[in-house]
């Protein structure tokens, strides 16, 4: 079974900053995309930011001058984290975009005042 491997996450306090990465165990081919949405309690899953293998990003509106996405020359994916708020609590999803979509896990992100 094809793993998408999330590692990063935990607890900050508001204005501090996280940094998530994504990988696939090697068995995904073909990958488009990758990038991450997150669910808070009692929300819709929302992307949070993804970026093409062209180099091409996205973020939502509620992150863009804080979040930064990058993807090395090996697939693998951050996700920079900075001046986190109360808001960006939840649980996030790495998701990979090739043939199909596939999805981690999910890492938890707590952001406290």
């Amino acid at each position: 079974q094809v793993q998408v491997v999330e590692s990063g996450g935990g607890s900050v306090q508001t204005g501090g900053s996280l940094t998530l990465s994504c990988k696939n165990d090697g068995r995904i081919y073909g990958t488009k995309s990758m990038g991450w949405y997150r669910q808070a309690p009692g929300k819709q899953r929302e992307l949070v930011a993804e970026i093409s293998t062209k180099g091409t990003t996205n973020y939502a509106d509620s992150v863009r001058g804080r979040f930064t996405i990058v993807m090395n020359a090996r697939n693998k994916v951050y996700l920079e984290m900075n001046n986190l708020k109360s808001e960006d609590t939840g649980v996030y999803y790495c998701h990979i975009e090739s043939d199909r979509t596939y999805w981690g896990q999910g890492t938890q992100v707590t952001v406290s005042s």
